[in-house]
């Protein structure tokens, strides 16, 4: 079903962030945002990518409306395979309520992607700002947090270093 939502976003240039601003201004209410967060199924790569990058955007001011689609979000977790929904979902996922077992199961994803070198970079700071603002809300995982930051520092890789120095700066704060 296409939506004016999939109009917006639709594109093959995956650098472009094609009407994003007017994306976000469309999303007003929870049925909106509902609309939009069905795109990130969709079988066009840069329609997810573009889709999910709105949906971490507004999440950030707005993040009960990622309440309804946690299930979705964690399933996805456990399959994402495209770098650009990967990102995302490492910004996404802390937004979340999680039980116990949910936290778990993010943390040791996030993990895996940030000591993985086979990853992507992007994906890989951004699962350590995940991990990072998964173990401000949950301090029995800052000593695991310690131990990953520990083992990506040893690598000359300059984004990863940065990211590290920036969330050693806000863990001061």
């Amino acid at each position: 079903m296409e939506t004016e939502f999939t109009r917006l976003l639709l594109g093959n240039d995956l650098r472009r962030l094609k009407n994003a601003q007017r994306v976000l201004e469309a999303v007003t209410d929870q049925k909106s945002f509902d609309q939009l967060f069905g795109l990130i199924f969709h079988r066009e790569r840069p329609l997810v990518m573009r889709a999910a990058d709105a949906i971490e955007k507004i999440t950030i001011e707005k993040k009960e409306y990622l309440a309804p689609h946690k299930d979705q979000l964690m399933a996805i977790l456990r399959s994402a395979d495209h770098i650009e929904l990967k990102w995302h979902l490492a910004q996404l996922l802390p937004r979340l309520t999680l039980s116990p077992q949910e936290i778990a199961d993010v943390w040791h994803r996030l993990t895996y992607w940030a000591l993985n070198r086979n990853e992507s970079k992007i994906v890989r700071v951004n699962a350590l700002q995940g991990l990072f603002d998964i173990s401000r809300l949950h301090p029995e995982w800052k000593k695991d947090f310690a131990q990953t930051i520990a083992a990506v520092e040893r690598e000359p890789i300059p984004s990863l270093q940065a990211r590290i120095r920036k969330l050693r700066r806000l863990a001061r704060v």
